[in-house]
């Protein structure tokens, strides 16, 4: 999996989205990193609500997943 950038955005968070993610598929989540946070939305409302993670509950989150989807 690679990531890459997602245009249109507010400068002071740089979003990433999923290679495996298409413009025309279903809904993917976006994330953003600043120092101590995780940020995470949903690509096709990129307006709507967002969550924020600390590393540690990113980690347990992902790795939960990771386990979930058998990746």
């Amino acid at each position: 999996m690679s990531v890459k950038p997602s245009a249109g955005d507010r400068p002071e968070l740089k979003w990433f989205k999923s290679s495996y993610s298409t413009d025309d598929g279903p809904a993917c989540l976006e994330v953003a990193t600043t120092p101590g946070t995780v940020h995470v939305r949903d690509s096709k409302n990129i307006q709507g609500p967002r969550l924020a993670f600390g590393p540690t509950q990113w980690t347990a989150f992902v790795s939960y997943a990771a386990v979930a989807c058998d990746i």
